[in-house]
C-alpha cells in the first residue's frame, strides 16, 4: 500500500510518495518540466536500481553521474564532478537532477541543483532508511570540510520524494541500523507515545516487517514534514531536529568521516545529550537510562570510543552551524519527547559528561 504526504511550503510544496514498486513505474514523469535530466547515483546502489530509473526516462535526454560511496567522499572534489556532469549534458534551466541513493547522494545532488545556473530542480528517490526518515526532506544540502560536516550548503527543496520501501531490501544491516537511530530521535524530541512504540516493536522493525518499515517511514516524513512547515530555514523548532547532532557531527569529524556512519554517531550523540541534560538537572536520569537501553538494543556504542579526546570533542563541537556569538547552543531534552534549544551551557559539564 502507498501512502502521500506533502511537505506544506506554498509554492515551493512537494510531495512524500512512500511505499513498494515505485521504481520503474512511471512514476517520475509528473515531476519533470524540462527535457534534460541528470541521474545522480553511487558505485553500490547504481547497479542495483538505476536500469529502473531510466526506463522511466524514455524520450529525455539523460545523462548520468556515479560517485564514490561514503560519507569520506562528500566532497568539493566530488561535488565538481556532478557540475561538470550537468555541463556535459548541456542543462539548461529546466533541467532536473535525480538523486538516486542515500544522504551524501542526496546532499551533494540538492547542492549541485541549488548552484547550478542559480538554481534548478531535483527529485529525491532516498535509498536507504536514514534518507527515507530524514536527510530527503526538508531542503538541507551541503558538503563536508575537513574541519567540520555540511559546513557549506543551502537550503533548496526538492521538488518530490519517491521512497520506494523495496530499496531496503537491499541495504546492509549496519546501515539500516544506523538509519533507525535517526527515525528514534522524533520519539525522543516530539512524542513519548512513539517513543515506547519503538521500544515494543523494536524487533519486528530490524526483522524489516513491511508493515513496520512504512509506519516507521510515514511517521517520521510526518513529524518532519510539519517542523519544515513551520520553520523552514531553522531559526527556531526545526533546530531541536538536531538532538544528538552537535555530539554526533563532532564524531564524524575526528573519526575522519569514516570511523562511524552518521545514524551511529547521531545514536551516541543522543546518549550523550541526554546525560547531559540529567546532569544538568534538566531531565530524569530514568528517560537517560530508557534512551541508552534502546541504542544498545540497536547494536551501538553508548560512550565515546578510546581516543576521542574531551577536549577536542569540545573544539570540533564549536564548528557546529548552532554556535552564535561565539556560544554553543545544544540541543537538550527535559525527558523523552521533550527538546529544548539551551543556550550557554557551561563547558566545564560538557566535559565532565564526555568524560565520564
Amino acid at each position: 500500500m502507498n501512502h502521500r504526504l506533502a511537505v506544506d511550503l506554498g509554492e515551493r510544496s512537494y510531495p512524500i510518495i512512500i511505499g513498494s514498486g515505485l521504481l520503474g513505474a512511471d512514476r517520475l514523469r509528473p515531476h519533470l518540466d524540462g527535457r534534460q535530466v541528470l541521474v545522480v547515483s553511487n558505485e553500490t546502489i547504481a547497479p542495483l536500481y538505476l536500469d529502473k530509473v531510466l526506463a522511466d526516462l524514455h524520450g529525455y535526454r539523460v545523462g548520468q553521474h556515479i560517485l564514490r560511496d561514503g560519507e569520506p567522499f562528500k566532497t568539493w572534489d566530488e561535488l565538481g564532478g556532478i557540475l561538470a556532469a550537468l555541463a556535459g549534458i548541456r542543462a539548461s534551466r529546466d533541467a532536473v537532477i535525480i538523486a538516486l541513493g542515500g544522504g551524501v547522494v542526496g546532499d551533494m545532488s540538492g547542492f549541485a541543483a541549488s548552484v547550478w545556473m542559480r538554481g534548478i530542480e531535483f527529485l529525491q528517490i532516498p535509498t536507504t532508511l536514514l534518507a527515507m526518515v530524514d536527510s530527503s526532506v526538508g531542503g538541507k544540502t551541503g558538503v563536508n570540510l575537513p574541519e567540520g560536516k555540511n559546513l557549506v550548503g543551502a537550503f533548496h527543496q526538492p521538488r518530490a520524494v519517491i521512497a520506494d520501501l523495496d530499496t531496503l531490501n537491499t541495504l546492509p544491516e549496519r546501515e539500516f541500523r544506523a538509519g533507525l537511530a535517526e527515525a528514534i530521535k522524533y520519539g525522543a524530541i516530539v512524542d513519548a507515545g512513539l517513543f515506547e512504540w519503538y521500544e515494543r516493536h523494536l524487533d519486528a522493525i530490524l526483522a524489516r516487517d513491511p508493515m513496520a518499515l512504512l509506519e516507521v517511514v510515514k511517521t517520521s516524513c510526518t513529524i518532519k514534514a510539519d517542523i519544515v512547515k513551520r520553520d523552514e530555514h531553522e531559526h527556531g523548532d526545526r533546530a531541536l531536529l538536531n538532538f544528538g547532532h552537535t555530539f554526533g557531527h563532532a564524531i564524524e569529524t575526528l573519526g575522519g568521516y569514516s570511523q562511524h556512519l552518521h545514524g551511529e554517531a547521531v545514536a551516541l550523540g543522543m546518549v550523550l545529550a541526554a546525560r547531559l541534560s540529567t546532569a544538568l538537572k534538566r531531565a530524569p536520569a530514568a528517560d537517560s537510562g530508557r534512551l541508552t537501553a534502546l541504542i544498545e538494543r540497536l547494536g551501538m556504542p553508548t560512550t565515546l570510543p578510546p581516543g576521542f579526546s574531551p577536549a577536542a570533542m569540545v573544539a570540533a563541537m564549536r564548528l557546529d552551524k548552532k554556535v552564535l556569538n561565539d556560544t554553543l547552543r545544544l540541543i537538550l531534552w527535559r525527558g523523552i519527547g521533550q527538546a529544548d534549544i539551551v543556550p550557554g551551557v557551561p563547558e566545564a559539564d560538557i566535559l565532565a559528561t564526555l568524560s565520564a
